[in-house]
């Protein structure tokens, strides 16, 4: 027994020219994938009929909990100390790649969509679900998952975690941005103001300009956008011109929708952690104001395992009644999974060959990797369900989870040994 354990601590110790071994690389990047398998079958197990200790109801508190305190808490604090203005002008290609990770994944997905030719009116959202990934939640429980790994390549356990999260959490309001606009478009109703085409009984679609039909005045079913076409300005003699373009301003982008409170976490960070004076107040350890970033720090460790639990319960419907069909759900996880990587990883290298990025910073890469490689966004089907295809997005989100398992550690393990 202890010549097997020595046998396998050699092969784990053992380093070739240019990396980690391919049995340690392997290791590293199956354990957290592994971690995150474990707490997401735990939250399963919770939300089955046979525990039921997490239902739908609990799960959706858990959710508003997570979005709502725990993640901008974990942003904040981590963000808030890394984030400085020298490095907030080091660190500009994190959001460039969260928009070339959507531009890319898009022309994909169309790809992918033209071929596959995906039951109406389900063609932008198979765009959709293959262009947008998680460049939020995923990653940062992969990367705390990693990172407490005392043998994890990136060096010292804190650094490599507070360094991993403020990367993930710069990303995150271009990639709410991009939801909330790009994507809360592309997902429109059809001209039929409703994704169940064969579910009218009666010709009930609206002419244009005409008022919808008795049969179909359900909510679900009138176009979302009919919802905007109040006049924004009742009353323009008694408000100014600039009053009257702000509000014009914010109801067009959608800032309502965009300043989530993930954002505004992000927003906060950044301009209080590159201000001198804010972060040696707040954010240093000795500071009179530490005591609210360290429970921020508290809230945020907390994040990792609520929001799992709420994923794996999330699954527990398994993948519904969908009118994907096995092979446009197929050729969603085939090209998100299989075909958006390769991209993302010849645009980091094109990145790192022009000098677009930290020299010597391997973190900062296996970031930007990660940002291509992660399961189609859970944000992305939180959008589908108010747009009224939230059933289909469930089934999405639940075989993209499943077989992203076994591609996220494939991929990872080919990153390692790429940057070491």
């Amino acid at each position: 027994m202890e010549r097997l354990d020595a046998f396998v601590a050699a092969a784990l110790m053992d380093t070739q020219v240019g990396g980690e071994s391919v049995l340690a690389s392997i290791r590293i990047a199956v354990l957290p994938i592994a971690k995150v398998f474990t707490m997401c079958f735990l939250g399963f197990l919770m939300a089955s009929k046979y525990v039921n200790i997490l239902p739908a109801n609990g799960r959706k508190l858990l959710n508003g909990l997570v979005f709502s305190l725990l993640l901008p808490c974990l942003i904040f604090s981590q963000l808030g100390q890394a984030i400085t203005l020298q490095k907030m002008i080091q660190w500009w290609f994190i959001p460039m790649n969260v928009v070339l990770t959507a531009i890319s994944g898009s022309l994909i997905g169309f790809i992918v969509a033209t071929i596959v030719r995906p039951p109406y009116p389900f063609f932008k959202f198979t765009i959709i679900h293959i262009g947008i990934g998680n460049i939020g939640n995923v990653p940062l429980v992969l990367i705390a998952a990693l990172c407490r790994d005392q043998n994890n390549p990136f060096g010292d356990s804190e650094t490599c975690s507070t360094d991993g999260t403020a990367y993930i959490s710069f990303g995150q309001w271009v990639g709410a941005i991009i939801l909330y606009t790009y994507v809360f478009n592309m997902l429109a109703p059809p001209p039929e103001g409703t994704f169940d085409i064969d579910e009218l009984n009666l010709p009930t679609r609206n002419p244009l300009g005409g008022a919808p039909s008795v049969t179909n005045t359900a909510p679900e079913k009138v176009p979302l956008v009919t919802q905007t076409e109040a006049p924004l300005n009742p009353d323009p003699v008694k408000k100014g011109k600039a009053r009257e373009i702000l509000e014009y301003l914010y109801e067009k982008l959608k800032l309502k929708q965009i300043l989530q409170p993930p954002i505004i976490a992000s927003i906060l960070a950044m301009g209080l952690g590159v201000v001198p004076f804010f972060k040696k107040l707040i954010f240093t350890p000795d500071a009179p104001l530490f005591f609210f970033t360290d429970s921020c720090i508290i809230l945020g460790e907390a994040m990792i395992p609520c929001i799992l639990l709420a994923l794996g319960g999330n699954l527990v419907n398994g993948p519904g009644s969908s009118k994907l069909g096995v092979k446009t759900t197929s050729a969603i996880i085939f090209g998100r999974l299989v075909l958006v990587p390769p991209t993302g990883l010849g645009t980091v290298m094109l990145a790192d060959k022009l000098g677009f990025l930290p020299a010597g910073d391997k973190m900062f890469r296996f970031v930007l990797l990660l940002q291509h490689t992660m399961p189609t966004s859970v944000l992305s089907g939180a959008v589908a369900n108010l747009r009224g295809c939230g059933r289909e997005a469930a089934a999405v989100l639940f075989w993209v989870h499943i077989f992203a398992i076994l591609s996220m550690a494939g991929w990872i393990t080919l990153y390692l040994n790429i940057l070491f």
